[in-house]
């Protein structure tokens, strides 16, 4: 195995996002309750951070009718007389709307998943949400590449975000903006470059690259599809394990090759020897004592294998490469020297990334406190 491709949302990241910023081009109120209304319909993380939100500023909407999925790029409804669509910019793109704003384009270089919502065909305004990464992902990328292995990250976000995400855990490279049905395309491509692909993901999404995986990984908290389709299933959600899992193949593959060359080696001194092919220069063996020593090497195969029993690969723990705080509003991990502010509270230093989790946290500071 040579290449890992980790998807990012919910394996490397911890796949609970909040909402941390807010752009409107209309009154922010109506672009909550239009928003709100379509999500609301929809079962997805994101959509549930963004209805959270709404509700948690007070605003009052109803579910939107004629409401339709659209599988990798967002959502439609209709709300009132209006048609709105919340999405990606995927989904921008298939609306032909360009996105120029400079604080949109800011916070995608801050990592940060935009969501952006249009209704009757203008752009109304985006959301900005942040997921944390794992803080074994860190581990499990600088392992994986310590043992010479290629990792990629894979995601619907976009390629600011995809960058972002590379450049702070340490990947090798990624693909970006992938619709759920283009998954299994990019594993298909690294696998006819000659490389041999294991793929880990958790979702319903991740299904199909994870058949098209040499080896498909699942996280154990996954959707029981996405387990159903990998060829193995780790316990915990724990990026670190993937480490184990391919330290643990080297180890049988070894022991492997030990066992087929020390059985052959009894083979190939002492069958020449009972058959008497070597008797003119004095060597042989009685056929007896050459069965008792091939019963002997069958029992030392066997002891070998058992060794693997008490085998348990060692995965150093290391220091992540930031000292990251957690912004304790939308609980995204952040870097103390580029957060967007920092208060005293009580004794304490709290960071936040933006100025939305600052004002929130002001507003009920013991709520977040806990």
């Amino acid at each position: 195995m040579n290449v890992v491709v980790f998807d990012k949302t919910g394996t490397l990241t911890v796949g609970k996002f909040g909402v941390s910023d807010v752009i409107s081009f209309i009154p922010e109120k109506d672009l909550l309750r239009l928003t709100a209304s379509v999500e609301v319909n929809s079962e997805h993380v994101i959509a549930k951070a963004i209805v959270e939100y709404a509700k948690n500023r007070g605003v009052k909407f109803s579910r939107a009718k004629e409401f339709k999925a659209l599988p990798g790029k967002g959502a439609y409804g209709k709300v009132g007389k209006r048609d709105v669509y919340v999405g990606s910019i995927n989904f921008l793109e298939d609306l032909g709307i360009k996105v120029d704003d400079p604080r949109i384009i800011e916070l995608q270089g801050q990592g940060k998943t935009i969501i952006f919502t249009i209704v009757d065909g203008v752009l109304a305004g985006a959301f900005a949400l942040a997921d944390s990464i794992r803080a074994k992902s860190y581990e499990a990328v600088k392992l994986l590449r310590e043992r010479g292995i290629k990792v990629y990250i894979l995601t619907g976000d976009s390629e600011e975000v995809a960058r972002w995400v590379v450049e702070e855990i340490g990947a090798d490279d990624y693909f970006a903006r992938v619709l759920p049905d283009q998954k299994a395309e990019k594993i298909r491509l690294l696998r006819e470059g000659g490389n041999r692909v294991a793929m880990v993901g958790d979702g319903v999404n991740d299904a199909p690259a994870l058949v098209a995986a040499d080896v498909g990984i699942a996280i154990g908290a996954g959707t029981d599809v996405a387990i159903e389709s990998a060829d193995i299933i780790l316990v915990k959600s724990n990026p670190r394990d993937v480490v184990k899992v391919i330290d643990i193949s080297r180890k049988v593959y070894s022991k492997m090759m030990q066992n087929l060359w020390w059985a052959a080696g009894y083979n190939i001194v002492t069958i020449p020897l009972a058959a008497g092919l070597l008797s003119g220069l004095g060597l042989s063996l009685p056929p007896a004592v050459g069965a008792i020593i091939m019963s002997l090497s069958t029992i030392i195969v066997a002891f070998n294998s058992q060794t693997l029993r008490k085998y348990e690969p060692e995965v150093p723990r290391m220091s992540i490469k930031k000292s990251l705080v957690i912004d304790p509003v939308c609980k995204m991990r952040i870097d103390p020297d580029t957060a967007y502010s920092k208060i005293e509270y009580k004794g304490k230093t709290i960071y936040f990334c933006s100025k939305v989790c600052e004002e929130e946290f002001k507003k009920n500071p013991m709520k977040y406190t806990k």
